[in-house]
């Protein structure tokens, strides 16, 4: 019989080997009568420094006979293990391989499972392979041009392979679960599937994004590198086939899978008639401080950084817009997030070993739709736009980060040029008013909501931060309109617009679960291709 026991505690130093042992004494059991046990949920208590802790939810296996009393520190019921929704192929013919566009975290585990079905997928990226991406990554790095197509956003893995791997996300279930058991089945560790903030880091996801491929291709799928889409084909509201940058190709299912920052491709579906409409979004500035100040402030005492790696934290500023931190990279590095020539935005990523001087941190705000200042679809794009152009050209057009003390931000001071601020940024840095790249309700609610922040950490949070901006790319500001059943455009058969591109996903976790669920959704309906 199975139980599940929630709220056991233990100091970080205990060794999870010894959590049978722990939970047996807690609830009064012999040792002997647990047949199994395993770890549902890990999560570090770190609210009181000098004394942190480890939460476990465990699932004991138990004798039927059994009956527990709980102590009143632990939760104690009986656990009824979640079924993975895995339909037969449908009965519906499908004369032509399905289509998924883009190899993101939505793209690539939509391929995973049509491939594991037997329907042979052909994944279409605009970015080249991995082993072709990275050097292409470094070299930009180092001062050379921007590539177009094969950047940090394009390219085998998406924008997500290059975005520190959080495998963090606010959704349950059997189909989340099934998604981090992949990411270990390709080569993430094994303790993904219970940790509370997993991280694959960004030197893990070529690895396991080329995995994901070997196995698709294995299993007969195809993927086709240095090809955009470039139009769809419709007939009578039903898809008849995908206009590439390599020519056409006959199907009637794509998934749409082209990730946040494809703006061509957005222009191109609205031209076609896809509906599209403007949707809230996520933008503001990254900051930045030494990683020994996180530390320091989190763990109180020297040897938890030995125990538990470089420390993170997550900060809310309520207000009339909330500021808040996203996407928090411990011992990482700001890197730039661009998918278009003169434009600049910053994010951050960090290996799995955060071993930078560095802690870096999305701040940002949500920004609704009718502060746009326009009702085109694609108006959060152009704000976008007009954005980055500025924070280009304000640092001398050779994509160079605008940074800014926080102090000097918070008191208008304009820095002095000459200076040296410290950043991770690799490819340079200029001192520059940030106040000049952000729109005035998120100027505002950052003025407002850092001050906020200082408090909450004593004082600590602000004295050697330094601001980098623009950060853009938070999340979508467009949304395809699908269909809460079919998963399909309304009125148009055949096209599943899907991950954080479309507008329903917010990380690589629920954008990996989106991609699934449409890709489970076409072998409910269809049969396996009869084309060779």
């Amino acid at each position: 019989m199975l139980f599940r026991v929630a709220n056991l505690r233990t100091a970080v130093e205990l060794p999870e080997a010894e959590l049978p042992a722990r939970v047996c004494q807690k609830l009064g059991l012999p040792e002997t009568e647990l047949q199994s046990w395993r770890i549902l949920r890990k999560s570090l208590d770190a609210r009181q420094r000098n004394t942190l802790q480890f939460v476990y939810s465990l699932i004991l296996d138990l004798p039927d006979s059994t009956t527990l009393k709980a102590p009143q520190d632990l939760q104690v019921d009986a656990y009824q293990k979640k079924t993975f929704f895995d339909p037969d192929p449908g009965s519906q013919p499908l004369k032509s391989r399905p289509v998924i566009v883009g190899s993101g975290p939505a793209g690539l585990l939509a391929g995973y499972f049509l491939a594991l079905k037997g329907y042979r997928p052909i994944i279409l990226e605009r970015g080249q392979a991995v082993k072709d991406r990275v050097p292409a990554i470094r070299q930009f790095d180092g001062g050379g041009a921007h590539d177009n197509e094969n950047n940090y956003l394009f390219g085998e893995g998406g924008a997500g392979c290059f975005s520190d791997g959080k495998l963090t996300c606010r959704i349950t279930g059997a189909d989340v679960d099934w998604v981090l058991q992949s990411f270990v089945d390709c080569g993430g560790r094994p303790s993904l599937v219970y940790e509370h903030r997993p991280h694959l880091g960004s030197n893990k996801l070529p690895l396991i994004c080329r995995n994901y491929r070997r196995r698709i291709e294995a299993l007969g799928g195809e993927y086709r590198f240095g090809c955009r889409l470039e139009g769809l084909r419709i007939v009578d509201g039903r898809l008849q086939g995908v206009e590439t940058s390599s020519g056409f190709i006959d199907t009637s299912q794509c998934i749409l899978a082209m990730g946040h920052s494809a703006r061509d491709t957005y222009r191109m579906l609205l031209d076609v008639g896809l509906p599209l409409r403007a949707k809230a979004f996520q933008l503001g500035l990254r900051i930045e401080q030494p990683q020994t100040v996180v530390n320091d402030h989190k763990y109180g005492r020297p040897e938890y950084l030995q125990q538990l790696g470089a420390a993170d934290y997550s900060l809310v500023a309520k207000g009339e817009r909330n500021l808040f931190t996203f996407c928090m990279c411990a011992g990482g590095v700001v890197i730039p997030s661009i998918s278009e020539p003169n434009m600049f935005c910053s994010n951050g990523m960090s290996n799995s070993r955060h071993d930078t001087p560095f802690a870096n941190s999305g701040l940002v705000v949500t920004l609704e739709p009718e502060l746009f200042g326009s009702s085109h679809p694609l108006a959060g794009v152009e704000l976008q736009q007009r954005y980055e152009a500025k924070a280009f050209a304000m640092t001398g057009g050779d994509y160079m980060a605008p940074v800014q003390r926080a102090a000097d931000f918070l008191n208008g001071r304009t820095p002095d040029t000459t200076q040296k601020i410290p950043s991770s940024y690799q490819r340079g840095t200029k001192p520059m008013n940030l106040a000049e790249i952000l729109p005035t309700p998120v100027l505002t609610a950052i003025m407002n909501g850092l001050p906020v922040m200082d408090r909450k950490w004593k004082g600590q949070y602000l004295p050697e931060a330094v601001l980098v901006g623009p950060e853009m790319r938070g999340s979508s500001p467009v949304r395809i309109d699908r269909d809460r059943e079919t998963w399909q455009v309304p009125g148009l058969s055949g096209i599943y617009p899907v991950g954080e591109g479309a507008g329903y996903a917010g990380g690589i976790v629920t954008a990996a679960v989106d991609g699934l669920r449409a890709a489970r959704k076409l072998v409910e309906t269809f049969a396996q291709p009869s084309d060779g």
